[in-house]
């Protein structure tokens, strides 16, 4: 009956977790931030105008068409004329069909293709940045919440230690030292405690300068998909999809194509034109005795034009050697980008593995000093251990506990930058919506590359993301329905959740 009860209550515990009445999980907070988050927002709209260079290169290259209207009054006649007119309208028609530039048009807009494909990739890298910044402020408020769990509940105990020492003196059983010493312990920890809430204020503000909403009961993270089983695996992958990296090689790339667009500056060029014009002297055109004068006039003319450069004092000479060392510099940066992914790469999976083993040892460092605390406890009953052991032997087991939540911690978010480096933690990889709930940046680039109208525009700009002026100002408070552990501290247990330890094969370095 009794092992039906508990087994009952624990049922309803897990339903309880498995489903809490107001709780943020990690998905949900990606969610909001990738389609609220104003940096991401300015990336997405920063990208919109890098397609317009497309349509700009390209109409460089589309027919013209101009007109012209004139009118005019003639103040003062020519004294030697007698048909001399008082005023007139003109008008014409002008249009201009490019045959031939050189190879510019076409190789602008291959430049411009190659910058859009390097700004898709820049909104990828925003968007992986976006989410590790948001997955590391989530994180830093479960440790933060956790760290004011455990400070508070050290205030507690010494609290209680405080009493207990001060009841023993009255009796004799202590010195006055042995309370001074439980005293200072104490005022430390409440200091420790209002260090701690102040940077659960923090972490919590920060929280929603990026997610946009306050966080409520975050929930352990999931485990995160996809991660490497070495430093090499983790670095060839980085090099075929981080989004710097794409993004570098594809400017690279649009660099080569300026140089051909400056050196198309010596070319001929070839070009259709026609012309219709209007003439009109309004009746005021005289005419000689017995004639009548024509008031009106009308022009058309066609033909092919051809531009060819002589002598331009060296500029476009100079345009194309810029355009070759901005095109040395880009490839440069290649380079460097590659460098530096590498680096990142390694040095993030390295800390990756750090924290995991990290985790471990602070496990059983948590483990060892409870019992080392109870042995002190147990040992001061008898009169071999002082007050000062005891809380040493407290303030040890705490250490130990604040290591073990924040080892948690940074492998959690070291294996997420890990996949962000990789170029795996975007949207689509962490499946945060339908596909067609994700922005896709082929849609506006469809959607402009064909538009020739010169009257077409998109309405009036205004902002999309949400503004955080009405969300009450974060505390420092942790609910107290929150779980506790056997020793009456809170540790969320996510190390379930955080990657396992890998063993480093002999060939990695």
């Amino acid at each position: 009956m009794r092992n039906s009860l508990r087994l009952a209550t624990a049922l309803a515990g897990v339903c309880l977790l498995a489903a809490p009445a107001s709780a943020d999980t990690l998905k949900e907070a990606l969610t909001r931030a990738y389609q609220d988050n104003p940096t991401l927002e300015a990336a997405r709209a920063q990208l919109r105008a890098t397609d317009e260079n497309v349509v700009i290169q390209r109409a460089q290259g589309l027919p013209s068409v101009n007109t012209t209207t004139t009118y005019s009054e003639f103040l003062v006649q020519n004294s030697t004329s007698f048909i001399a007119p008082e005023r007139q309208l003109n008008a014409s028609v002008d249009l201009g069909v490019p045959l031939y530039q050189g190879g510019a048009v076409k190789n602008g807009v291959l430049a411009a293709e190659n910058r859009v494909d390097a700004g898709r990739a820049d909104l990828r890298g925003t968007e992986s940045s976006v989410f590790a910044d948001v997955v590391a402020i989530y994180m830093d408020v479960i440790l933060n919440e956790a760290l004011v769990s455990l400070s508070a509940n050290n205030v507690e105990v010494l609290s209680i230690n405080l009493e207990a020492t001060s009841d023993r003196f009255e009796i004799g059983d202590l010195t006055r030292t042995d309370v001074a010493q439980s005293e200072s312990r104490l005022a430390v920890a409440r200091g420790d405690l209002q260090t701690a809430e102040a940077n659960l204020v923090n972490a919590r503000e920060r929280y929603i300068a990026l997610v946009g909403t306050a966080p409520t009961d975050l929930q352990p993270p999931p485990p995160l998909p996809g991660l490497p089983d070495s430093v090499q695996m983790a670095v060839d992958v980085a090099l075929e999809s981080n989004p710097d990296l794409i993004a570098a090689k594809e400017r690279a790339d649009a660099a080569g194509y300026d140089i051909e667009v400056a050196g198309a500056g010596r070319l001929p060029t070839f070009s259709a034109f026609t012309n219709g014009g209007y003439q009109n002297f309004l009746g005021t055109l005289g005419a000689v005795p017995g004639a009548t004068a024509d008031q009106t006039a009308t022009s058309a003319t066609a033909g092919v034009r051809m531009t060819l450069p002589l002598f331009q004092g060296g500029r476009v000479a100079a345009q194309q050697r810029q355009a070759t060392a901005q095109a040395e510099a880009a490839l440069e940066q290649v380079i460097a980008t590659e460098r530096s992914v590498i680096a990142q790469t390694r040095a993030i999976y390295s800390s990756w593995r750090a924290a995991n083993a990290i985790i471990a040892s602070s496990q059983a460092a948590v483990d060892a000093a409870a019992l080392s605390l109870e042995g002190v406890r147990a040992e001061n009953t008898v009169g071999n251990r002082t007050i000062l052991d005891i809380l040493d032997a407290q303030q040890e087991l705490l250490r130990a506990q604040v290591q073990l939540v924040t080892a948690r911690r940074n492998a959690y978010v070291a294996g997420f930058n890990l996949l962000a480096i990789m170029g795996k933690a975007e949207a689509r990889d962490l499946g945060l919506g339908d596909e067609g709930l994700l922005y896709d940046p082929v849609v506006n680039y469809d959607r402009v590359r064909g538009i020739i109208w010169d009257w077409q525009r998109d309405p009036e700009p205004e902002a999309d993301s949400s503004r955080t002026v009405d969300i009450p100002p974060a505390d420092g408070e942790v609910p107290d329905e929150d779980p506790l552990d056997e020793f009456g501290t809170e540790i969320i247990d996510y190390s379930d959740t955080a990657p396992p330890p890998l063993e480093t094969p002999e060939s990695n370095p």
